[in-house]
């Protein structure tokens, strides 16, 4: 049973790979879903946002949003798939289970490169990289950004 104060980038990615295997960019994907969505339907308004689902935040890079700690965790797959877990993920408050389940129903469908041009249509992404394509920096994805433009939706 994991504690909701144990939730990290790894621990929701972990979820997501009990469904499927998954490239690492499809993992970075899923778990950028999910945490955006946990901000926006979770937080009352921009100025106050206290509920996040872990402490990282995802920075801007050229192929979509990424959590360094999860690029580093996976990077020696390349392009390639991560092995599926075949041991079932818990987490202590049954919602948050039923969140993640939502957001694999509702984002699992999409290939990778689906994934990567979503985010590139969306306002946290393109604000981050200054809109630009050609922008090679890292900066960090805006909570407010966030925030605000998932609410839209």
């Amino acid at each position: 049973m994991i504690k909701d104060k144990d939730i990290n980038s790894l621990t929701v990615a972990n979820f997501f790979l009990t469904k499927k295997e998954l490239t690492p960019k499809k993992i970075q994907k899923l778990v950028y879903y999910a945490y955006s969505w946990f901000i926006a339907l979770n937080n009352e308004d921009e100025n106050h946002i206290d509920n996040i689902l872990f402490n990282e935040i995802p920075e801007a890079w050229l192929h979509g949003p990424v959590f360094p700690t999860l690029y580093h965790h996976f990077k020696s797959y390349n392009w390639n798939e991560v092995p599926k877990i075949n041991e079932e993920i818990h987490f202590e408050n049954d919602d948050l289970q039923s969140f993640l389940n939502d957001i694999w129903e509702q984002f699992g469908i999409y290939s990778a490169d689906e994934l990567e041009y979503m985010t590139h249509q969306e306002t946290p992404w393109i604000n981050a990289r200054n809109k630009s394509l050609a922008d090679t920096g890292h900066n960090k994805i805006d909570l407010k950004d966030i925030f605000n433009y998932y609410n839209e939706l």
